[in-house]
């Protein structure tokens, strides 16, 4: 059932927050996390520099897919799909659903790690019971209740928050290697400045926003593809930049706070190796203090909670389609079951890897070295069709936003390169 539409200056800011709210607390996911600590432990404060230079690049390129979808009234890999060849579309769908599927599996594993940090037991069965309730909520509830918990679950990244306030910080430092980048050029040093940057801008969160303004867009009385309903376009375009403004500066802020409390105690105590983030808070514990190391594994399992169906669903989203099938959250079970078929094995695939002998260290790098051969094309093409008035009526992109998306491509194909330099050094 649609609701009812409502006036945007009736509306509180949280009410206004939507798909770029979640998808930039989704970015934050606990391999995020891990990402994050490792670049704090490792290089200090130093690496802070790299989170104000990503976030023009992440806003310029998750608003572009969120007007596709708004705009057209279709995911991204339809959009795609009517644009370009079938092997491109099919290829591209395929190493989404290889890299998203690597990434479940080792958040879902993280999530076991925390839990078992905090309350002691078996962590795979942790890990086990967190993806089955993951699945279940997606398979069981609702669009409407199901984004409104994913909305209210991304509170819980307010925790890496106070837990930068739990421990001893020289904010002036802070701030001066915020501010002033300074380079570091051994191997170690690039490819952890590869990886904040890789973390940041991932695939899955280009076909989920898109798909999420096509959800809501759906789910609300009167609402059409502002394609059709020029109308609507002014009101919802303004939304969606705030929306996808709030999301992206929530996400580095998060990231930003994850950095700084690494680097003032793991950093600061000579721990620079840390490859995971339940090491990371496992290690904050002696160093942090006991509420330091319970608010940073807590959100471990929170925004894992919040970062899983999203990954899920990115694939399903992308694979349904790209062959035409029924497609969404708002759909039943009986009304689409490719769709959550393909978001059933994901999941079931990601539970799986946690019971084989694959390292989640080694299948995280290969995760981020495919999301970074993938990422590249699909932000040219993003671009591409954002600025054709074929595909986007009278709301194709303004020169300001495609210089943006270009900027923001060609910066992931440096990365992509570096990602290629620093696994072969």
């Amino acid at each position: 059932m649609k609701r009812e539409t409502t006036s945007p200056k009736a509306q509180s800011l949280w009410r206004r927050l939507g798909p770029g709210f979640i998808t930039g607390a989704a970015d934050d996911d606990p391999s995020g996390i891990a990402t994050y600590s490792q670049a704090g432990a490792a290089l200090g404060y130093g690496i802070l520099w790299t989170l104000p230079l990503t976030f023009p690049l992440m806003v310029s390129i998750q608003v572009i897919s969120a007007r596709i979808g708004r705009v057209t009234g279709k995911g991204l890999a339809a959009n795609i799909a009517s644009h370009c060849p079938r092997w491109l579309l099919l290829s591209l769908v395929l190493l989404l659903f290889v890299a998203n599927t690597v990434n479940i599996a080792a958040d879902i594993a993280a999530m076991g790690a925390a839990v078992k940090l905090m309350i002691g037991g078996p962590a795979a069965l942790y890990a086990v019971l967190l993806g089955l309730i993951s699945l279940a909520l997606q398979l069981y509830v609702g669009f409407e209740k199901y984004a409104r918990i994913l909305k209210f679950l991304t509170l819980v990244l307010f925790a890496y928050v106070i837990t930068a306030f739990l421990v001893k910080v020289d904010w002036t430092e802070v701030l001066s290697h915020t501010l002033i980048p300074r380079f570091h050029l051994d191997t170690k040093s690039l490819a952890l400045i590869v990886a904040v940057f890789g973390t940041t801008i991932s695939p899955y969160l280009f076909f989920w926003q898109a798909a999420q303004e096509v959800e809501e867009m759906q789910a609300v009385a009167g609402d059409k593809p502002l394609k059709d309903a020029p109308a609507q376009a002014q009101r919802h375009l303004r939304r969606i930049k705030l929306d996808t403004q709030v999301g992206m500066a929530f996400s580095n802020i998060v990231a930003f706070f994850i950095m700084v409390t690494a680097a003032a105690t793991l950093h600061r105590h000579g721990m620079t190796n840390i490859e995971t983030s339940a090491q990371a808070a496992e290690a904050l514990r002696p160093l942090g203090g006991p509420a330091a190391f319970f608010l940073f594994a807590l959100g471990i399992v929170g925004t894992g909670m919040l970062a899983v169906p999203v990954l899920a669903a990115a694939s399903a989203y992308a694979a349904a389609e790209a062959f035409k099938w029924k497609v969404g959250l708002g759909e039943t079970l009986a009304k689409a079951p490719g769709f959550y078929s393909v978001l059933g094995v994901g999941m079931a695939l990601g539970i799986g890897l946690n019971f084989t002998s694959l390292d989640p260290i080694k299948a995280l790098i290969g995760s981020a070295i495919i999301n970074g051969i993938v990422a590249v094309p699909i932000m040219a093409v993003l671009v591409v069709l954002s600025s054709r008035p074929d595909v986007m009526g009278d709301c194709v992109a303004s020169t300001r936003v495609k210089t943006m998306g270009w900027i923001a491509t060609a910066a992931m194909a440096v990365v992509v390169v570096g990602m290629f330099v620093t696994s072969v050094m």
